[in-house]
């Protein structure tokens, strides 16, 4: 199971080579794939990724066990693609249709890829987030930015910030920046990208969004932390826990930058934030799953001012 967006590189169809090789390899041994209603069968997806500035490429397969039999050919035979920088196992065996799982082994390469959004490096690993669209997302972001509105002087707060990319971005343009993503390894990567592409006015905490926001803002309430100018969103498809939107309101930022991948979510939230003083003041989609049915979009809300 691969992901069917035609990762095109050079006009070469990655998809394709990668995963005639993994089908091969998996019918010379007699390497069953999974089966999620018997839980049976050993291969349960291949992630691939493609850098679309460095054309680095990652292949990680996601097994349902502890080991790949004969890995080391599978390995040889992708490492002769042109690009194949990283090769991983990522083990999931528990019963679910969730893709990945927490362990990474390391076949070949350093376990990431290097990729560009502007002129922002980032670090990816297996278990990063990483928007699949890269073009779509440097407007996707440029539009995040526009509506964050920084003049270099605003404290920022990014929630489920994942690697960091759109904090990094606001970064560069704001006094500083403050994320939280509830995957360790992210926030790792977060940290590491920021050393990176030497940007040193961001902080990134580890876990559940409405969790650290709620604790931090309970600690610090009086803190120039708690009063940031900005709070960009962009959770998963479930939207914003409630106990974080009550939060956000608490914090009282000017604006509230709102990015979603699910326009049902996103509507909730927006008609509770604007019961609770904000008001939507524009809304712009953005095409990142072309001929699919899925849309993000990325939302401006300020705050309601007294007449």
């Amino acid at each position: 199971d691969s992901c069917d967006l035609g990762l095109k590189l050079d006009g070469r169809d990655i998809n394709k080579e990668v995963m005639d090789i993994v089908k091969k390899f998996m019918t010379k041994y007699q390497i069953e794939p999974y089966n999620e209603v018997t839980h049976k069968g050993l291969v349960r997806h291949v992630l691939i990724r493609i850098g679309a500035k460095t054309k680095q490429i990652m292949v990680c397969i996601i097994i349902n066990g502890r080991k790949l039999p004969n890995k080391d050919e599978l390995v040889e035979k992708l490492c002769k693609l042109e690009g194949m920088h990283s090769v991983s196992l990522n083990v999931n065996t528990n019963k679910s249709n969730v893709i990945l799982g927490s362990k990474i082994i390391n076949l070949y390469g350093p376990g990431y890829i290097e990729d560009y959004i502007g002129d922002v490096k980032f670090r990816i690993s297996p278990l990063s987030f990483f928007q699949v669209n890269p073009v779509q997302t440097e407007k996707l972001y440029n539009k995040a930015l526009e509506y964050a509105d920084l003049s270099g002087n605003e404290i920022v707060w990014d929630l489920y910030c994942g690697i960091g990319s759109i904090s990094l971005f606001l970064a560069k343009k704001a006094k500083k920046v403050l994320g939280v993503e509830i995957v360790p390894e992210a926030i790792e990567d977060a940290r590491l990208n920021a050393k990176i592409n030497k940007i040193d006015n961001s902080e990134f905490f580890v876990g559940a969004a409405e969790d650290v926001v709620t604790e931090y803002f309970s600690k610090h309430e009086n803190e120039a932390e708690c009063k940031p100018d900005v709070i960009v969103v962009d959770p998963p498809r479930k939207g914003c826990d409630e106990k974080l939107l009550s939060t956000i309101v608490k914090m009282n930022p000017k604006r509230v930058v709102y990015v979603s991948c699910d326009s049902a979510t996103l509507a909730r939230d927006v008609k509770w934030l604007s019961e609770n003083g904000y008001k939507l003041k524009e809304a712009t989609p953005c095409d990142m799953f072309g001929q699919t049915v899925h849309v993000e979009t990325v939302c401006l809300l300020s705050r309601k001012e007294p007449n």
